[in-house]
């Protein structure tokens, strides 16, 4: 499994290409800007690209979905209760992002689905909190978790419909029980592993 990252947009969103050696196939995780660059190197490295997997609504992860599906005609994967977003409030929100294009979900999952890319197997961790329907990807060792827990911190829940409790209650119930040796890999910023942040983020001591 070989990672890349691609910082897009307004917010330098970290904006994952991962894809399988074996088979060449991919997934994208929240292309948050222009994907120009992306597109060329996935069409340069002769990548199939299945999924585009947003891990929550708000625009600075959204914003190169419309054009990126458009590309490589991969699926749009997203938690449902994140559709509000998806479908145009995050416009009013983050009102930088007005003139972001809108695009269809063409799959929505829940805690427990199993997607499959080339030879590697995807798991889906429902881990709302910074919005109702975030969620994280669980791949191997590696688990990509947006805006929900970052290096030394977590989310910001003072968003509509945020809630802290809750985003403390998915960290702990859903990420932190994986082993401490897993990469986190965040919505901005730089990974860690659970093992760090278990001992050490202040918002989860």
């Amino acid at each position: 499994m070989i990672i890349r990252t691609y910082e897009m947009g307004y917010f330098q969103t970290n904006c994952y290409l991962v894809y399988d050696e074996n088979t060449n196939e991919a997934f994208c995780v929240d292309p948050g800007g222009d994907p120009t660059e992306l597109i060329e190197d996935i069409k340069s490295m002769g990548i199939k690209l299945k999924y585009i997997i947003i891990t929550h609504g708000h625009a600075d992860h959204i914003a190169g979905v419309y054009k990126l599906k458009n590309e490589t005609g991969a699926l749009v994967v997203a938690h449902n209760e994140d559709y509000y977003l998806i479908s145009g409030e995050t416009k009013k929100l983050i009102p930088i992002y007005a003139n972001m294009k809108l695009f269809e979900v063409d799959m929505f999952v829940k805690q427990d689905d199993i997607l499959k890319v080339g030879d590697m197997e995807l798991k889906i961790l429902e881990t709302p909190g910074h919005t109702p329907g975030g969620i994280s990807i669980l791949v191997g060792d590696s688990v990509f978790t947006g805006d929900a827990l970052f290096r030394g911190s977590i989310g910001r829940t003072d968003f509509p419909k945020g809630n802290q409790e809750q985003l403390i209650k998915s960290i702990k119930e859903k990420l932190l029980i994986l082993d401490e040796r897993v990469r986190v890999y965040p919505g901005h910023g730089v990974y860690t592993t659970i093992g760090l942040e278990k001992r050490f983020n202040p918002f989860l001591i």
